[in-house]
Order: structure tokens, then C-alpha cells, then sequence
């Protein structure tokens, strides 16, 4: 008798241990997402254009020119999302690209934008849908 209660007890608490796991799981797991990927591995890239500030703005520009940059950038076939000044940074320019493109993208703002602008990369994804679905669901209740 006093084996079963034993057994019993350890069955109890191994279930809810199991059934917390679980939760404690599916609480922490991103939410399934609708995004199917595309055809041609499609991905957004940002882009900033950090200007050199210890140089005027007219020898910055007259160095893209020299080098190429307003024909290069952005190049054919590459859709830019957005295209921003960013006051004390420089600009900020969201891309469309395929994957396959990246390293092309890549080497037109090195051979062209180097010199007057410092640049970084960051791969992006557009979270508007998913940040608004979310407040609007937290706000309705």
C-alpha cells in the first residue's frame, strides 16, 4: 500500500512537472510566424553612411563623385525600403537585395563610399506587422 502511494506520488509530480515544463516552454518560444521565405532568398539590409565630420560637406560630396558612389549605389535590380539623413550621423539606407547579391552590394559601397563615409551593416527585418498585431492585442483587452 504504501509503495502505490509512493508511485502514485512520484507519477503526481513528474505530470506536473511535465505539464510547467511545457508551459514554461511555450511561453518562451517565439510565436509562429506567417513568413514563408522567397523564391529568390530575398533580404533587407541597413545600411549607415557615417559621415567623416572633420572634413565639409562639399569635399565629401566632391570625393563620392570622384569615386563613383551616386552611380554606383544603389545598383540596378536593388530596391531601397528607405533612405534617410540621420542629423550627426550621416544616412541611413534600408535595402531589398537577394541574398546572392550581398557580397556585390558590399564591394560597391567599399570601392565607392570608403573615404567619406565609415560604414556598418545590419541585416534587418520589417517587424511593423508583428510590433502593431501585439499592441493592438495587449490593448483591447
Amino acid at each position: 500500500m504504501r509503495s502505490i502511494r509512493l508511485i502514485l506520488a512520484v507519477t503526481a509530480w513528474l505530470t506536473g512537472a511535465c505539464v510547467l515544463a511545457s508551459a514554461a516552454m511555450t511561453q518562451t518560444a517565439p510565436p509562429p510566424g506567417n513568413a514563408a521565405p522567397t523564391a529568390d532568398n530575398t533580404v533587407l539590409l541597413t545600411v549607415f553612411f557615417k559621415h567623416d565630420q572633420s572634413r565639409p560637406l562639399h569635399e565629401l560630396n566632391a570625393q563620392l563623385d570622384r569615386q563613383g558612389f551616386r552611380k554606383a549605389f544603389p545598383p540596378a535590380g536593388v530596391e531601397v525600403v528607405s533612405w534617410y539623413v540621420m542629423m550627426g550621423i550621416g544616412q541611413v539606407a534600408t535595402l531589398r537585395l537577394p541574398a546572392s547579391r550581398l557580397r556585390e552590394v558590399n564591394r560597391i559601397i567599399e570601392d565607392t563610399a570608403w573615404g567619406p563615409y565609415r560604414t556598418e551593416f545590419y541585416p534587418t527585418y520589417d517587424y511593423k506587422p508583428v510590433g502593431m498585431a501585439e499592441h493592438d492585442k495587449a490593448t483591447s483587452n
